[in-house]
């Protein structure tokens, strides 16, 4: 159990904004879990001293929305998108060794890669805009900030 300072529901997605205790890396966190992308969306509020060159990372898997209770499966391969700059693709690896450890079935895994191109190509039609591209997609992102 993790203690949730905000969620806001939206017809295409789920916003979480909580503090990360005991991390040594980032203080918070703000996700939206976005159902009919794949895709999990954060800013994470780093440290001094662990700061990196992103804006968002985005977390490719499963994310199914319920009554009550959200479920997420993480299928292992994320992007990093730095606005107005470009995207990494990352943890390529991890996918293929879950594969290979049969944690994820190959079918799981090509959805996870079609996904992950998918989100690269809408970034790359958008100047690498997370929100610009999601919000063509009427999916208005909105952040708490620093």
């Amino acid at each position: 159990m993790r203690v949730v300072d905000e969620y806001v529901v939206r017809p295409w997605g789920l916003y979480v904004a909580r503090p990360t205790p005991g991390r040594a890396q980032f203080h918070y966190l703000e996700s939206w879990l976005l159902p009919s992308l794949g895709l999990r969306a954060t800013v994470f509020h780093f440290n001094p001293g662990h700061e990196r060159d992103q804006d968002y990372y985005l977390d490719v898997g499963e994310y199914t929305p319920g009554p009550t209770v959200w479920r997420s499966e993480d299928h292992y391969v994320d992007i990093v998108v730095r606005t107005g700059t470009g995207v990494a693709l990352t943890d390529v690896d991890e996918l293929l060794d879950a594969v290979r450890d049969v944690l994820l079935a190959p079918r799981v895994a090509e959805q996870a890669v079609r996904r992950a191109v998918a989100a690269v190509e809408g970034l790359a039609r958008n100047d690498y805009d997370l929100c610009r591209w999601l919000a063509g997609n009427g999916m208005e992102l909105t952040w708490r900030g620093p």
